[in-house]
């Protein structure tokens, strides 16, 4: 069978039943540990999230950790919002204006945050300015990019109704259509790197999901990338290069594609995608949502909801419990937990929250209400 995954980046999946007290206890837990561990300032920064400057942001800092405490239930959090906002104004990041204004690592996102809790208008005036900004536009993907303005605009016209946000999403789509390949994809120029990526952190998928939040859209034919064997499926990160960097994870491989995609996939395709993450197991790199077993396991939810079949609702719920023991193992081995929604903990209890409410999302990108 040629090499669709590599078994060195995954472990065994965890025996434990299916419990739904459990999952409600953990993200109990997990929010707890979130609440009491802001030191009025900031959350503790955990060496494997990068670059500490980013502590403002969606991706890995505290724009993210109180976008996820707040749909989790959490309160009190408008002020802390507010001078996240701040801080990232008074000291933007230096590695380009892209990723300090953008929807997942800059400003845009942040700003959002600060408006999701406060429903300032002067948040709400900066964050227009933001969003109708060209900055970068050749970035061609959501986290950096174009694209990912698309996200805050539909978010902000989902919460406020005003026109403006309407107008501005469609301007926005335009310019990412008419920046499409002749063959329906996209090419990205990020820090001086040209790729054409699939997946949605970067490339394809996490573009059209933008798109089609609103719009119907075209989808590109993406046979020529796929990577079949025996009733199995998986993408590479980028297509020019073949097969690349072989992943299976949300930001790149089958989890990001099936999750992200939904519908827009080929039925077979996408459940063949389903049957490559179930076979290669919960990633060894931890329960994250990015790049971990949570993040898997929102390719599950999508195909239960598209077949209706529940053996990918019992898969989904064999992740979840796996995804809680490799918390509860990294919280002992380093004495608190992770704090980032893309990276850390809280984005695991969103997962627990939506597979126990029956939600399929994922987290940030849309469709927003």
């Amino acid at each position: 069978m040629a090499e669709l995954f590599r078994p060195s980046e995954h472990e065994p999946l965890g025996g434990a039943a299916w419990d739904a007290a459990h999952a409600e206890d953990a993200i109990r837990t997990i929010v707890a540990d979130a609440e009491a561990a802001f030191d009025g300032t900031r959350w503790p920064w955990h060496p494997r999230d990068g670059q500490e400057h980013r502590f403002t942001d969606v991706y890995s800092g505290g724009a993210g950790m109180i976008w996820a405490l707040y749909e989790l239930g959490s309160t009190g959090w408008e002020d802390a919002a507010v001078a996240f906002l701040d801080r990232r104004r008074a000291d933007p990041p230096a590695d380009g204006p892209a990723r300090a204004t953008s929807y997942t690592f800059g400003e845009c996102g942040i700003a959002l945050v600060a408006y999701l809790l406060t429903r300032d208008a002067g948040i709400a005036d900066r964050l227009h300015e933001l969003v109708v900004a060209e900055v970068e536009p050749d970035s061609n993907e959501v986290m950096s990019g174009t694209p990912g303005t698309l996200l805050a605009a539909e978010a902000m016209h989902a919460w406020t109704r005003e026109p403006r946000w309407d107008e501005a999403w469609q301007e926005r789509a335009d310019r990412v259509e008419a920046a499409r390949d002749d063959d329906g994809l996209w090419t990205q120029r990020i820090a001086g790197h040209v790729e054409r990526y699939l997946g949605p952190a970067h490339g394809y998928a996490g573009n059209l999901r933008a798109l089609a939040n609103c719009r119907p859209v075209a989808t590109a034919d993406l046979s020529p990338y796929v990577l079949r064997s025996e009733g199995l499926a998986n993408w590479p990160s980028r297509v020019d290069s073949l097969p690349g960097e072989i992943r299976v994870q949300w930001c790149h491989g089958a989890p990001g594609m099936v999750a992200t995609l939904g519908d827009l996939l080929d039925l077979n395709l996408a459940l063949a995608g389903g049957e490559l993450i179930w076979r290669a197991g919960p990633l060894a790199k931890g329960p994250n949502l990015c790049h971990g077993t949570a993040g898997n396991a929102y390719a599950f939810l999508t195909l239960h909801r598209r077949t209706g079949d529940e053996l990918w609702l019992e898969r989904a719920r064999a992740f979840a419990m796996h995804a809680i023991g490799q918390v509860e193992q990294e919280r002992a081995a380093v004495g608190r937990g992770r704090y980032s929604l893309f990276t850390g903990d809280v984005g695991v209890a969103l997962f627990l929250r939506h597979l126990l409410d029956g939600e399929d999302r994922f987290p940030a990108m849309g469709p927003f209400s």
